[in-house]
């Protein structure tokens, strides 16, 4: 795994997009391609995910940026789905997006029957763990593979060393995992009668358990003696920002971020910091070491207990028993309109007050540290704290920072 299987410049940040507000995050701090769904066909309901018109308005916005745009296609359709995907597809080639991601190979075809010009990207719900699967999807017209979450760094490299060179590889190298293979679990659809492989998870992973008796149903025995239950599904968070050449180095071209499911503060700081630790990466590769203030970002967002998933072998530190919380130490409390005059004006988010001290954090930069020594309302009155959602308010500030630069405080 010493050769770097392509050129470096080749390398992409890829960040979800779950609206058009995540989408704009994305693009602000740094990501070269984003995925996002519309409203059918794709793994995550949840989100507000985009319409025909927010979606070829999207496209446009990114193609304007120079990002490509991939859509979600990527869940396991039933028969009675199969006849609106003709109209799908030809919205998304109307909308001039760059690439599907698909996990079924009746899709797969039909991808290739709509939208012929299309790239198409193989979903890690595909389950591709070797180069023979993967050679005969490229022989199937797919240009990229998402490899399934559970190969090691070794694996992926004998992948990109028998595959095709202009066969892309993608990866997930940040965000939530799953119990299951791949992404492919029954055990929402069981229980709660949400269909994970149809976008609707209900996350049931991360819940507590206890042992029942089968005959004395109305006594409850905690695997472990802890009153909250144990968490024995619950998995830790991935997290490679410290091990991208390693990464790069095994052949992924694309490497990606999870959580369209997550806030827009969390695609900014978490796309940031990756886009500054691959431009460190790119200008030297052999002696590949993120400035510490780097790696600190992506503790700055909501997240679980970190872990390095899959790719150093098994996982024998992946899952967290204790509970299936998010350690959240930061929070965003406004976000940067314009600086003039000496003068930023922003938007609030969560309250904050004169007198905080918080951080500032703009695109492919080093946080700002200050105090708002004080506040003053959208009318100029002077005011103690901005204390009401989306409430406009300005500072004093010398810096001029960019639109959309974000201003949040430690808790």
């Amino acid at each position: 795994m010493g050769e770097i299987f392509m050129n470096l410049n080749d390398i992409e940040v890829l960040a979800p997009a779950g609206d058009y507000e995540r989408l704009c995050a994305a693009l602000d701090y740094g990501a070269d391609a984003v995925y996002l769904g519309g409203k059918s066909f794709g793994m995550r309901a949840g989100p507000e995910n985009f319409t025909y018109d927010s979606l070829k308005s999207a496209v446009e916005l990114a193609h304007s940026k120079g990002v490509k745009v991939y859509l979600t296609c990527n869940t396991l359709p039933r028969n009675n789905e199969i006849p609106y995907f003709e109209e799908f597809m030809k919205e998304a080639v109307d909308c001039k997006v760059d690439a599907a991601i698909v996990a079924d190979l009746g899709l797969l075809s039909l991808v290739k029957r709509f939208a012929p010009d299309m790239e198409i990207h193989m979903s890690t719900q595909t389950g591709i763990v070797n180069y023979v699967t993967a050679n005969e999807l490229y022989n199937m017209g797919v240009n990229r593979v998402v490899v399934a979450r559970e190969l090691s760094l070794e694996e992926i490299a004998e992948i990109r060393a028998k595959t095709p060179a202009d066969l892309d590889i993608e990866a997930f190298v940040h965000g939530a995992m799953c119990v299951s293979f791949s992404g492919r679990c029954l055990l929402s659809q069981y229980l709660v009668s949400r269909d994970a492989n149809r976008g609707e998870c209900a996350q049931p992973c991360r819940w507590g358990y206890h042992l029942m008796e089968e005959k004395r149903t109305d006594e409850f025995y905690p695997i472990f003696e802890d009153e909250k239950g144990t968490y024995i599904l619950n998995a830790k968070d991935l997290c490679m920002i410290d091990h991208l050449d390693k990464v790069v180095k095994a052949g992924v071209t694309s490497l990606k971020i999870e959580g369209r499911a997550k806030s827009s503060y969390y695609v900014s700081i978490v796309t940031n910091a990756y886009r500054m630790a691959v431009d460190i990466l790119k200008k030297d590769p052999n002696n590949y070491k993120p400035p510490e203030w780097i790696r600190e970002e992506v503790f700055k967002v909501s997240h679980r207990k970190y872990c390095t998933g899959f790719f150093f072998g098994h996982p024998k530190d992946c899952q967290y028993y204790e509970n299936s919380g998010y350690i959240r130490e930061y929070d965003i409390v406004a976000v940067v309109d314009e600086c003039k005059d000496g003068m930023l004006y922003g938007t609030q988010r969560n309250k904050f007050s004169a007198g905080d001290e918080v951080e500032i954090i703009s695109p492919k930069e080093m946080y700002d540290t200050c105090k708002a020594e004080k506040l003053y309302r959208e009318d100029g009155e002077q005011i103690e704290s901005a204390n009401h959602a989306m409430m406009k308010f300005s500072m004093p500030c010398e810096k001029k920072y960019p639109k959309n630069s974000i201003i949040r405080i430690k808790k």
